[in-house]
């Protein structure tokens, strides 16, 4: 299958570790040109060079605070400085504090929001100009919760499900400028957020790490958690060629563990 994406732009936010990174890596294998982004200066650099020497698509980055307007309009602008264009957007963030609703204060809804929903809001809204020249794709990168609650994560059950309100709007809005808009939902993926859930887990219980991650392990069906490098093959499909017309789903990554229809 060809993906044809040598050449095309790509802005991939919170990519300097995790997921993001993944992304970011397999998108310039395939030849993209990528813009990385995330408050840590110093990952970055690292990461931009990791890339850098893969010798496939440009790599460049920007270091900026998504829950500040005028940095994503900084972030937007250095993009288009650097390749011209913005033809595929991935929206990314790190997860919001654990906690029930007894624990979370109003200071915490309001960072998730800014964090969870209203930057990926914002960076639509500030690459959208460049999206319509030709047409483009848009992955929001969400959470498994968005189909099922997980418990003690109420900020990330809340706003996640909040980004597949907004990516099924917005598929029907952008669809006459052929913009292409889907939402990916990561299961348990072998990731620092994961395990830091899991260690959260872990004390409550008074158990082991290593207990945690066998009994959720044990929760689904393929035995295991899934890889970045896995995550990354998906949203790379729905950001390239190869996808004309998925528009406005929920696909959730997980290795058959939710179970919900």
């Amino acid at each position: 299958m060809e993906l044809r994406l040598s050449g095309k732009t790509a802005l991939v936010v919170a990519s300097s570790q995790g997921l993001g990174k993944a992304i970011a890596r397999q998108l310039v294998l395939e030849g993209a040109n990528v813009m990385i982004t995330s408050r840590n200066e110093e990952k970055l650099q690292e990461v931009e060079q990791e890339l850098r020497d893969l010798h496939k698509g440009k790599i460049t980055h920007v270091q900026a605070d998504i829950t500040k307007a005028e940095d994503i309009r900084r972030l937007v602008q250095k993009t288009v400085d650097a390749y011209g264009t913005i033809d595929l957007l991935v929206n990314n963030a790190g997860g919001p504090p654990a906690g029930t609703f007894e624990t979370i204060s109003d200071e915490d809804w309001y960072h998730a929001f800014e964090l969870n929903l209203l930057s990926y809001i914002r960076v639509i809204r500030e690459a959208l100009p460049y999206l319509k020249k030709k047409g483009g794709k848009i992955v929001n990168i969400a959470s498994s919760s968005i189909k099922e609650p997980i418990p003690g994560l109420i900020l990330s059950n809340t706003f996640r499900t909040g980004i597949v309100g907004l990516t099924k709007t917005l598929a029907a809005e952008f669809a006459p400028y052929n913009i292409l808009i889907n939402t990916v939902a990561p299961g348990r993926i072998a990731t620092e957020r994961v395990a830091f859930l899991d260690k959260i887990n872990a004390e409550k219980l008074g158990i082991s790490k290593e207990e945690m991650e066998a009994r959720m392990k044990s929760a689904i069906p393929l035995g295991r958690y899934g890889t970045p490098e896995e995550f990354a093959n998906v949203v790379t499909f729905l950001l390239s060629e190869a996808n004309s017309y998925i528009t406005g789903q929920s696909l959730i990554v997980d290795g058959g563990m939710v179970k919900a229809i």
